[in-house]
């Protein structure tokens, strides 16, 4: 029989790096989960990932016992890593503030594919280029659907 869902935390931790100060601790003891278990667990399957932000979704079960699944890092943090920037404009539709190629908007994608509401790669491109544009980075080329 299945366990019977307490309830979903969603945060954003850095890979290998999960301890009990804030955002992790107060979410995770508010629902009851113990925190060193789930910050060993956390830091264990992201050691290869250290550093980057990771999104983590955190199911709770009503016998305070948890599951995880950890996404792909946000596609604005992998914009800004790309064009080298510490972050977006201000005034997206103003000032620019960056640039990547086609080809990066590629990579981004296809890492994200998992997470993304997107059948192919051309779909998830467009999405990536959306967030893109709302930071202030252009995108050099011309897109490869209209070449």
């Amino acid at each position: 029989m299945a366990k019977e869902i307490d309830g979903f935390i969603k945060l954003q931790v850095r890979g290998g790096s999960a301890n009990p100060s804030p955002p992790v601790g107060p979410a995770l003891g508010a629902k009851g989960v113990n925190i060193m278990e789930f910050c060993k667990r956390f830091n264990a399957k992201t050691e290869d990932a250290r550093g980057q932000l990771l999104p983590v979704v955190i199911t709770v079960f009503k016998d305070k016992s948890f599951e995880f699944v950890i996404k792909t890092p946000p596609a604005a943090i992998q914009l800004l890593e790309k064009a080298k920037l510490k972050k977006g404009s201000p005034e997206s539709n103003r000032n620019k503030v960056g640039s990547v190629s086609w080809d990066d908007v590629r990579a981004i994608a296809e890492n994200k594919m998992p997470d993304l509401n997107a059948f192919t790669v051309e779909s998830g491109m467009k999405m990536v280029a959306g967030t893109a544009r709302s930071m202030g980075v252009t995108i050099s080329g011309t897109p490869p659907w209209e070449a």
